[in-house]
C-alpha cells in the first residue's frame, strides 16, 4: 500500500477577483522510506500542494482525493493529521511568544502519541536531538522562534522532525535561507529521522544544492498546477542546466 497517495487532485484559493484553480489535477504516489522532490517555477502550486495536504483552510479542494495509510486525509482535522503521523515543516515557521521550546516540543509530542513521553529520556533525546543539529541548549527556554534567525527556524523545524517521529513528512522549502553549513546540519537531520523510521518525504525545493545532501529517489517537476514532467535525480540536474523556460512554453501553447 501506498504511504501517501495523491489523484486527480484538484485545488482553488479564494482571491478578490474571485476563485482562483492553483491545483489542476496533480496525481503522485509515494510509498514509505521513498524521497520524492517537487520542483518548479514560482506560482506553479508547489507550496499549495503541502498546505492542501496539511490541511490549511485557505485552500478549497475541489475534487480529488489524497490518502495517508490507506486513511482519507482531507475527511481529518489538521490535529487529527498529525496524530495519523503527518508533519509539515513551513517555509516560514511562525513565532509563539509565551511558549518556550521545552514546552512546545513535549506538548507536541503529548498529542501526537497520546501519552506523555517519560521525562528522563525525553529529555535526553531532546539534548542528543540539539547537539546534533548544534543547537545551543539555551534555545530550550526560548519562546518558540521569537528572536530566532532563519537557519535558527529551520533547525528547529528539524528539531520537531527528529523528536515526532512522524509517517511522513512535507519539507517545504526548507532549504531557503541556509547557508551552506546550515543547509548541511540540516540535511543531517532529515536523513537521521528517515534512517531511524523509514519515513517518507516531500521535498520543495527552488533549488539542487539540497539535493546533494537530501538523495531523491523521485523528481516531479510542477507547472500551471500540474506535474510536467517526472524522473530520477537526473531530472534535477537537467533543471539546474536549462531552467524551466521548456516547460512555461509548453504551458502557454496548452
Amino acid at each position: 500500500m501506498p504511504l501517501l497517495e495523491i489523484k486527480d487532485l484538484h485545488v482553488s484559493v479564494e482571491t478578490e477577483q474571485g476563485t482562483k484553480p492553483i491545483l489542476n489535477g496533480v496525481d503522485l504516489t509515494i510509498r514509505e522510506g521513498e524521497t520524492h522532490a517537487i520542483m518548479g517555477p514560482n506560482g506553479s502550486g508547489k507550496s499549495t500542494l503541502a498546505y492542501t495536504i496539511a490541511g490549511h483552510p485557505k485552500y478549497h479542494v475541489e475534487s480529488g482525493s489524497v490518502t495517508l495509510d490507506g486513511e482519507d486525509l482531507l475527511e481529518m482535522t489538521v490535529d487529527a493529521r498529525a496524530r495519523a503521523g503527518l508533519f509539515l515543516a513551513m517555509q516560514y515557521p511562525v513565532e509563539i511568544p509565551g511558549v518556550t521550546v521545552t514546552n512546545f516540543l513535549r506538548t507536541a509530542k503529548t498529542a501526537v502519541d497520546g501519552q506523555a513521553p517519560a521525562i528522563r529520556g525525553w529529555i535526553k533525546d531532546v539534548k542528543t536531538s540539539m547537539a546534533n543539529l548544534r543547537m545551543d541548549t539555551s534555545f530550550a527556554d526560548r519562546n518558540v522562534n521569537e528572536g530566532f534567525s532563519g537557519g535558527e527556524k529551520k533547525r528547529h523545524e528539524i528539531l520537531q522532525l527528529e523528536l515526532l517521529k512522524p509517517r511522513f513528512a512535507i519539507l517545504d522549502e526548507t532549504d531557503s535561507g541556509l547557508d551552506v553549513d546550515a543547509l548541511r546540519v540540516v540535511a543531517d537531520g532529515v536523513n537521521r529521522a528517515k534512517e531511524a523510521t523509514n519515513l517518507g518525504v516531500l521535498l520543495i525545493t527552488h533549488y539542487t544544492r539540497i539535493l546533494r545532501y537530501i538523495n531523491p529517489d523521485f523528481v516531479h517537476v510542477i507547472v500551471d498546477g500540474r506535474i510536467a514532467e517526472e524522473g530520477g535525480p537526473e531530472l534535477a540536474d537537467r533543471l539546474e542546466d536549462e531552467g524551466y523556460d521548456r516547460f512555461l512554453t509548453a504551458a502557454k501553447v496548452n
